[in-house]
């Protein structure tokens, strides 16, 4: 009886491992559906990437196949006359376009460095800090991205009167310090990855908070430091302020882009090469920045 007793229950044990795998496998992603889901990936992304293809094609167009109907996606005879345009069209301006590049660069570059430095130094202190009306300021915070550019337009052309910084490099880099989205990312950022352990035990071996910020908190958020790395230098690169810049030396490469835009289809390969060399730059700095964008934030996404 025993041994009937274990013979069965052996037969049980197999059925029932039988019975689990032909249940794995009926749940199992084939090899065959790996490749259909990868396909599927590299497809659309593809198609994300279109508009980018036909910028670039397009600025190495020739007159002839730019008004070619119906309209061609890729280049036929590629050449470089839209790019060599680019210095003729300027030639009746007495700013030449490497000004344009160099503002464009310079305002950029320091705005994106003093941006990051902002906002991670006041997500710190709304994160870590004790005062009082902390969570109100918080609160101020994320409604100021209930705003956008158009409606704060009337107010800061006010204000930027009021300092008297109109047709001044500062009317492009004030009005981009005072974006909040900086300061909600790393806060939230904060939160989730520094605990206060960290923050309490620098504090009893005497280290103040600047210096906690600097040596310990900053080299942890990396992450979304390069995320607002990209945001930022998109966000600065491609800005155009409303009524506040006159002066031609100094005015930036989106400027640039209206104004030769306004030439009609016939400077349409002209339109597409300044497009490629705007686009350029930020492509890059996704590409150095892109995997930390999707962790930082979705960390933000987890808090409140």
């Amino acid at each position: 009886m025993i041994v009937k007793a274990i013979k069965s229950f052996r037969n049980f044990r197999e059925m029932n491992s039988a019975k689990q795998q032909m249940n794995s496998r009926r749940y199992t992603r084939s090899k065959f559906g790996d490749f259909l889901i990868l396909l599927i990936v590299v497809l659309a992304g593809l198609f994300t990437m279109l508009p980018l293809i036909y910028a670039v094609s397009t600025s190495f167009k020739p007159l002839d196949e730019i008004l070619l109907f119906p309209p061609k996606f890729l280049v036929r005879r590629p050449t470089l006359e839209n790019y060599i345009a680019l210095s003729s069209l300027l030639s009746d301006q007495y700013v030449p376009l490497t000004r344009y590049i160099f503002n464009s660069v310079f305002i950029t570059i320091f705005t994106t460095i003093v941006y990051i430095l902002i906002s991670s130094m006041a997500a710190f202190g709304l994160s870590k800090s004790k005062f009082k009306c902390k969570n109100a300021l918080f609160m101020i915070v994320q409604f100021a991205l209930l705003f956008n550019t158009y409606t704060l337009s009337v107010p800061q052309y006010l204000i930027l009167s009021e300092v008297k910084v109109i047709d001044t490099y500062w009317a492009y880099i004030l009005p981009q310090l005072a974006t909040t989205l900086g300061v909600f990312l790393t806060k939230q950022y904060i939160e989730g990855y520094i605990p206060d352990a960290f923050i309490e035990a620098a504090k009893i071996d005497g280290a103040g908070y600047f210096r906690i910020f600097f040596r310990i908190v900053l080299p942890l958020i990396k992450p979304i430091l390069l995320t607002l790395l990209l945001f930022s230098f998109r966000d600065v690169w491609a800005f155009i302020p409303q009524g506040t810049i006159f002066s031609e030396s100094i005015k930036t490469l989106p400027f640039l882009m209206s104004q030769i835009s306004g030439g009609g289809i016939a400077r349409s390969g002209s339109v597409m090469a300044i497009t490629v060399i705007m686009m350029t730059p930020p492509v890059i700095v996704y590409l150095i920045s892109q995997s930390n964008v999707m962790d930082s934030m979705s960390s933000a996404g987890i808090k409140e």
